[in-house]
């Protein structure tokens, strides 16, 4: 495994931040192993399939210092662990309805010494709390998706993006979009990563 398929594409990246991204591999095995957050196959190919994938939302959205994001359904803690390491200056709180997967994203964020990082056992719902960006990973659909996150966002914001929902998702959207009847921007990853597992992921945001 190498992580220079991140460097590639984030070719800035401070010592530390290399050397976290560089200990996600021998941690996701190891966790693995015992909680299975990450399906066998993608094992693998965690750089590309879950840690650059996770980063999309990084070449639509750079989040500045003191914002916050929630990053709803995390599972073993992407798109936010990958985030919280190249954005150190946010904040970021990771949910997922499933303890044991809390427990992972606890001991990953640990291990590498991210400090920015929060994870709670608890759903969108109940988190009392607002943020400037709510970002996730295909949970659900965005017509279920939006209804647990509406309320949840900052008034005031500071980028050119308004506050709102960065949503990782693949395959033909037409439909999902649709019948969500949100306005919604899409970004197509393969405009930013080359290899076919970019070719129909997209990045979908929703204004707050």
């Amino acid at each position: 495994m190498t992580s220079d398929i991140i460097t590639k594409y984030f070719p800035d990246l401070t010592a530390k931040q290399l050397q976290q991204f560089e200990q996600l591999p021998t941690l996701y095995t190891h966790w693995n192993s015992q909680i299975n957050v990450i399906s066998r196959k993608d094992i693998d190919q965690l750089y590309e399939r879950h840690v650059l994938h996770s980063l999309g939302i990084a070449k639509v959205m750079a989040f500045k210092p003191g914002e916050k994001v929630l990053d709803v359904g995390t599972g073993g803690g992407f798109p936010g662990i990958p985030l919280a390491i190249l954005f150190p200056e946010t904040q970021f709180h990771l949910v997922d309805s499933i303890g044991k997967k809390i427990k992972v994203v606890t001991e990953v964020a640990k291990a590498i010494g991210l400090q920015n990082l929060k994870a709670s056992h608890s759903r969108a719902e109940e988190v009392d709390d607002k943020f400037d960006f709510v970002v996730s990973r295909a949970v659900t659909r965005l017509k279920e998706f939006y209804p647990w996150v509406k309320g949840k966002f900052s008034k005031q914001s500071n980028n050119a993006l308004a506050n709102g929902i960065l949503y990782l998702k693949g395959g033909d959207l037409e439909q999902e979009i649709a019948e969500s009847g949100l306005a919604v921007q899409q970004y197509h990853l393969n405009q930013f990563f080359d290899g076919e597992f970019f070719e129909t992921k997209q990045v979908i945001y929703v204004k707050a």
